[in-house]
């Protein structure tokens, strides 16, 4: 191939607008792909035997695609070129008509070649390229991508050198380029790396009309929303003066009016602002409705109108502590949407696809409906990570998630100094900024990931972390985009140190990775947690089975399979299993080690439960009214591989048992319980939503998990956005030792349980429920006869099925094993007498219910779901 003068770079649209007469091709078929030694030649290439390959995807995609091999068995994707190549064809450009080759994302360093000639060269994972290949194009095309080894260039002298050095990685020169870190990590993230057109290849044939530069300034005044628009447009034929009319329309409404225009350069200017009476506010769906206007430019003075869309937007004001500043260090971040206060709480996101970094919009809605199904109101894209596309964010202001968006920098020393490497981050950030801006769903930006903490934990003086880029560079771009969301520099950062918990925003792992007691969560005085409860979190059986190559006989905590997906931190002598154990021991009173070494099976059912149940305690205190803390964000959402990782829900997306014990402490309407020591146990009862809650607070003490001693209840009422706080005692109305924490003689009771209810069309409706146990958990097994526990189902519909559980006594970690379907509860508890309905939905729409069974902690073995023949 031939090297021929680069095309002029063509406008990269923001990926809110679309023009209407613009045609788009997605180059998405029929790719092929080859790896070659560094530094091959494209004629070296062309002679070797090529695989087909998925585009948007990766070299690990396609080499696994190829059967060549698993990603996962830790293939050094860095140490060799990567090539793809795909021939298309294309009619020749009309007058007036431009041909834009869009490259969205290119991992790393990368040559693009077109019928021939090289057309650009780029050296950064998340930078954008339009590129007006007009003159270029033909009838038949062919495009190659060459994304050079990067193991070589890492290894080469640069400067300057690092003033500080992390584990994160083990190539430190990774701060040279712009790329992801999880792939690189080996702690937690060791491979595969991504190398590849990781996002997506398209030619766009531009008529009349392109997008330079659109901003989009949403806003609420009084009860009024305003949206001010700033676009400059291009036109592609005859210079005209054009006309601009801005429309937003919801619900069969439409609001309407001109921007004023002016001609500037080449170009023409238009800005202006639209305001809608009674606005329909945008709430985090925890709280409300995320109501969404549909937005467009209808441009006139080119013969037929042409129509821009800008996509949905949504009104709402967002505040974030006592004062209006946006910037945020010491006072952590307390979170207020449209003057209500909002207990923010949720996961780090991770890729869905760490191999192939290509999920459809189908299987990514999925995804963040479980996140949204759970309780969560607040993901956080993390600088390790990559950015998300239009797609994600689209569905995050659908389906009210808000967002917190780090700049991919973390932990290393990054050389802003030098002026191509500055260039190269205010064009990544002046492009992001451009996407998603405006967004009712975009909270917070952050510079980096730990790069503060990494410094200070080092004993280096903490100012070194707090540089240019993320203290001056970042912000002035981020005021500069008009972003409504809170700047913060670092996660952790605040304090005489970045990682005090009582200031700022923390990185909170006293419960967790440093196996403090529950009780340093309220004295840690969390402001907000940027990220906190990581834990090696169990998969189920068939995800284990998977990991194990369908040999559920080998399963073992200690194989190296099971430890190649347990996260470590690099150079430690424990990993996060470690972790598990020692929460194993301090909640249910067992010896690991001995559980595991004499009933493994047992050892894995505690496991799954205890990490959940500690992240329900947690949150708990958190969440409690007399709390200082604005939120926290678990790490994280779902694992990047097979194995007891950090997510909550596996890699294949189904949940694990920790998640279903998040989604009812996160729940917008659900009652908790604190041990308050000598003071009690206090019931605290939350109404997040956007209408009162009329309801009944009932508690109730049991003996021998079944006796019932006495119990007392209450009718509440909460406001929208309401908190109630009871104790229970004085709901009793006379002092019983809840906790045991007189310790006067031995205990009158041993069970706990606190039920939020509401009286409905079919009966008394459970909203939620909350049981403490008076000392230990049980941990002996009991005969089904013994609990009294039977489980009956009926179809409802070809992908619904309805399960009937009742125990006459504690049924205590209860989960539904059905194939082919997943339960919207599991891993809960059953009241002594009580009877519990849980709605089973189809996880594929060819599945057939065939009945399946029940477990819980304290059962022996497992019993049928019985099939209700009269239903």
């Amino acid at each position: 191939m031939t090297s021929v003068a680069e095309p002029k770079p063509a406008v990269m649209t923001p990926a809110r607008a679309s023009v209407s007469g613009h045609q788009v091709l997605m180059l998405s078929d029929g790719w092929e792909s080859v790896c070659t030694p560094p530094d091959s030649t494209a004629e070296e290439a062309e002679v070797l035997t090529w695989w087909p390959a998925r585009v948007p995807g990766t070299a690990a995609g396609a080499f696994t695609d190829a059967g060549i091999g698993r990603a996962s068995e830790h293939y050094d994707f860095d140490a060799e070129d990567w090539w793809f190549r795909v021939s298309f064809s294309a009619e020749s450009p009309e007058v007036g008509e431009r041909v834009i080759l869009c490259l969205d994302g290119l991992a790393t360093v990368a040559e693009v070649y077109l019928n021939g000639g090289q057309v650009l060269r780029s050296d950064s994972m998340f930078a954008q390229h339009a590129l007006d290949v007009s003159a270029l194009i033909r009838s038949e095309n062919t495009l190659v991508i060459c994304c050079r080894a990067l193991s070589p260039l890492l290894a080469r002298r640069r400067r300057p050198r690092a003033r500080w050095r992390t584990r994160l990685v083990t190539e430190g020169n990774l701060r040279f380029f712009r790329t992801m870190l999880l792939g690189r990590a080996p702690g937690f993230a060791a491979g595969p790396a991504v190398v590849g057109p990781w996002r997506g290849v398209r030619l766009e044939r531009r008529k009349q009309l392109v997008i330079e530069q659109l901003s989009l300034h949403p806003s609420v005044v009084a009860t009024d929303g305003c949206l001010t628009v700033g676009v400059r447009l291009m036109t592609l034929e005859a210079h005209t003066q054009l006309s601009v009319e801005l429309e937003l329309s919801r619900g069969g409404e439409t609001w309407s009016t001109p921007l004023a225009t002016a001609v500037r350069d080449a170009g023409q200017t238009a800005y202006g602002e639209l305001s809608i009476p009674q606005v329909a506010l945008w709430w985090p769906h925890t709280h409300g409705e995320p109501a969404l206007y549909d937005g467009r430019l209808v441009v006139s003075g080119l013969g037929a109108p042409v129509t821009v869309s800008l996509g949905r937007i949504g009104f709402r004001s967002i505040a974030f502590g006592a004062t209006d500043e946006h910037e945020v260090e010491v006072d952590g971040i307390d979170l207020h949407v449209n003057g209500v206060r909002v207990f923010a709480r949720g996961c780090v996101w991770t890729p869905i696809d760490a191999v192939g970094m290509a999920s459809s919009p189908q299987v990514l809605r999925g995804a963040l409906e479980q996140a949204r199904d759970a309780g969560m109101n607040l993901l956080r894209v993390p600088g390790t990570g990559a950015y998300e596309d239009a797609t994600f964010h689209d569905l995050c202001d659908e389906l009210g998630m808000l967002v917190w968006q780090d700049f991919m920098f973390a932990n290393l020393d990054y050389p802003i100094a030098d002026e191509v490497f500055r260039a190269s981050v205010i064009d990544e950030a002046t492009q992001v900024l451009a996407d998603i801006a405006g967004r009712p769903s975009l909270a917070v930006l952050c510079g980096n990931s730990e790069v503060e903490q990494q410094v200070a934990m080092l004993g280096l003086d903490p100012s070194l972390g707090r540089g240019e880029l993320f203290h001056e560079l970042l912000p002035k771009l981020v005021r500069e985009s008009g972003a409504d969301a809170a700047y913060v520099p670092s996660a952790p950062c605040g304090g005489d140190l970045p990682f005090r918990t009582d200031r700022g925003v923390a990185n909170y792992y006293g419960v967790g990775g440093y196996r403090r007691p529950l009780e340093d969560v309220r004295r840690a005085n969390v402001l907000f947690a940027a990220e906190a409860l990581a834990f090696s979190n169990i998969p189920d059986e068939t995800a284990i089975e998977e990991l194990f190559d369908g040999s559920p006989g080998q399963v073992a905590v200690h194989h190296p399979r099971w430890k190649a997906g347990v996260p470590r931190d690099s150079g430690s002598g424990w990993d996060f299993d470690d972790v598990r154990d020692h929460y194993l021991a301090l909640l249910f009173g067992l010896d690991p080690g001995e559980l595991r070494r004499v009933d493994h099976d047992r050892y894995l059912e505690l496991s799954r439960a205890v990490t959940g149940e500690v992240m329900a305690e947690v949150f708990g205190e958190w969440r409690r009214s007399e709390s200082r803390c604005g939120g926290g964000l678990v790490l994280w959402l779902r694992d990047l591989a097979a194995g007891a990782g950090w997510g909550v829900i596996d890699h294949r997306g189904e949940p694990k048992v920790a998640y279903h014990h998040l989604r009812r402490a996160l729940a917008p309407v659900a009652v908790w319980t604190t041990d308050e020591g000598l003071n009690g146990v206090v019931a605290h009862v939350a109404n997040d939503g956007p209408e009162p809650l009329a309801a009944r607070l009932r508690v109730a003490l049991y003996r021998d998990l079944e006796l019932r001693l006495e119990g007392a209840e209450e009718s509440i009422q909460l406001d929208p956005h309401g908190q109630l706080e009871l104790n229970v005692e004085q709901l009793i109305g006379r002092f019983v030792d809840i906790t045991r924490a007189y310790r006067f003689g031995p205990p009158a009771h041993d069970l706990l349980v606190v039920s939020l209810e509401r009286q409905g069309e079919q009966g008394v409706e459970l909203l939620s429920q909350a049981v403490r146990f008076a000392a230990n958990r049980p941990t002996a097994v009991e005969s089904a006869t013994r609990l009294g526990l039977t489980a009956t189902s009926c179809e409802a519909s070809e992908q619904t099925v309805h399960v009937s559980l009742r125990s006459q006594r504690l049924a205590y970690g209860v989960r539904l094993h059905v194939p082919g379907f997943r339960p919207a509860d599991d891993a809960f508890s059953i009241e002594p007498g009580a009877e519990r309905s849980v709605v089973l939905r189809a996880t594929e729409p060819k599945s057939t219910y065939a009945g399946g069974s029940v477990t819980a902690l304290n059962l022996e073995g497992r019993i049928r779901i019985e099939v209700d023949r009269a239903k």
